[in-house]
């Protein structure tokens, strides 16, 4: 009976499919049944464009690859609906913007990429959101499957043992980095200029002229949230700024404006969307003000003065980074910067945020860098000086001066296991059909059980 109902739904599906086609003119058809959800030849075409566009190459036919592909990705997608795993929104049109920029900038021109893609640039940057939504789900599924492995080092140093010589991986040049930033001054009249616009926004939106969402798409400086008309997504307390949590879990009137709240960012004014027990869902305005190129000058010739005066031995780069740094991260630890992704404090050049990558490159240990402007990732302007407190060369790993690195593998492995078995076992309990003319490709994954046509 089973196998009836899906049978009778592939031919709902190619249907409507075959509709789609008389419709556009276009020639489409199903390739692959995965569950309820039909892939298209029009969907690995699209996907083949897609990848093409951020510069992959297929070693082998990619409609085969890319059908396999979009295939596995429906396991994970029908898994993380039924366990309801969420992904950051915001997070995701935050990289969709970085991304069409960065495609822009290599293609030429939005007309040559409307031209490429056959698609308007709303349409593309809905295909990319798209895109990268079903990305983070899949990482969050995989997260979710492989759970929490850990490994000790009886069991890391057995990996090793078993690893032939050439299988251990080179360890690319590290770097130790430690930072002092300092914020330039902003003008006060320049913060009154930003206050003043908010105002004007709040006094518009009171007296009816116009809606808070408009004035967030034509003026907030966040991108994420501006597409969207301002919206954030619902939050916890931790996972906002205190001083725009606070002010945002105070509101009770959805029909009016906050008073405005300075946060990292810059300034804001929100209005309550709803609330949800101890997490809230609002609306705002980011307005950033613009340091003074000559405020600017001025902290760049500070710096200065202060590596002067550690070159000159009158204190040293660790207690200036206590004492006058403005980087909250680090002025408690020396001015020694953190790895998130290895949690440690080594870095490879690619791994540092670009500015920092750029002044340290060729400086030995122990050496300052000349003070330099940093873009921090919440858009703020500051400025920097950078040390290298080690340097590293690349080398092939070892167990006793790269532990970390080969336990991390390991693990990795021991993940790679894991997700293989689930996709393996799901291939077994999801019904699966491709089209015929697929059935010769080589696939990646080879315990895929199709479901013959009757």
């Amino acid at each position: 009976m089973k196998r009836y109902i899906l049978s009778v739904l592939l031919s709902v599906l190619a249907v409507q499919a075959s509709v789609v086609m008389a419709q556009d003119n276009v020639i489409d058809r199903v390739e692959w049944v995965v569950g309820d959800k039909a892939i298209l030849r029009s969907d690995i075409e699209e996907a083949i464009r897609y990848w093409q566009s951020n510069g992959r190459r297929f070693d082998g036919d990619p409609y085969c690859i890319v059908g396999e592909d979009l295939a596995v990705q429906q396991l994970f997608l029908h898994q993380a609906a039924i366990d309801s795993v969420e992904v950051d929104e915001a997070q995701i049109i935050r990289q969709v913007d970085a991304q069409m920029n960065y495609v822009i900038r290599q293609i030429g021109s939005k007309e040559k990429l409307e031209e490429y893609f056959d698609k308007s640039s709303s349409e593309i940057r809905e295909m990319y959101r798209e895109q990268l939504y079903n990305m983070k789900m899949m990482d969050a599924m995989k997260r979710k499957i492989v759970g929490d492995i850990k490994v000790s080092p009886l069991l890391v140093r057995r990996f090793c043992d078993a690893l032939p010589k050439d299988s251990f991986p080179f360890v690319p040049e590290q770097v130790e980095v430690q930072i002092i930033t300092l914020e330039p001054e902003i003008d006060i009249e320049e913060i009154e200029r930003v206050k003043s616009e908010l105002r004007d926004y709040t006094e518009r939106v009171t007296s009816g002229e116009t809606s808070f969402s408009t004035l967030a798409l034509m003026y907030s400086e966040d991108p994420g949230s501006a597409r969207v008309g301002g919206e954030l997504d619902f939050r916890g307390r931790g996972e906002l700024d205190p001083n725009f949590a606070t002010v945002a879990f105070n509101l009770t009137d959805p029909n009016k404006v906050s008073k405005i709240v300075e946060s990292e960012y810059g300034y804001h004014i929100m209005q309550l969307i709803e609330k949800r027990g101890d997490r809230v869902k609002v609306r705002h305005i980011l307005r950033k003000p613009v340091c003074s190129t000559e405020n600017i000058k001025k902290m760049l010739l500070k710096l200065d003065t202060v590596t002067m005066d550690i070159k000159e031995k009158k204190f040293t780069f660790e207690e200036a980074a206590g004492a006058i740094s403005d980087d909250k991260d680090t002025r408690n630890n020396y001015g020694i910067m953190y790895n998130k992704q290895t949690a440690s404090s080594h870095f490879s050049l690619e791994e540092l945020p670009a500015d920092v990558a750029r002044v340290i490159d060729g400086l030995k240990p122990e050496e300052i860098s000349q003070p330099f402007i940093w873009m921090l990732e919440n858009g703020k302007t500051v400025c920097a000086i950078a040390k290298v407190r080690s340097r590293t060369e690349g080398h092939q790993a070892t167990i006793a001066d790269d532990y970390e690195t080969l336990r991390m593998m390991y693990q990795a492995k021991l993940s790679d296991e894991r997700i293989q078995e689930w996709i393996k076992q799901k291939q077994k309990d999801t019904y699966v059909r491709v089209n015929k003319d697929s059935r010769s490709c080589e696939f990646k994954y080879p315990h895929w059980q199709f479901y013959e046509e009757k």
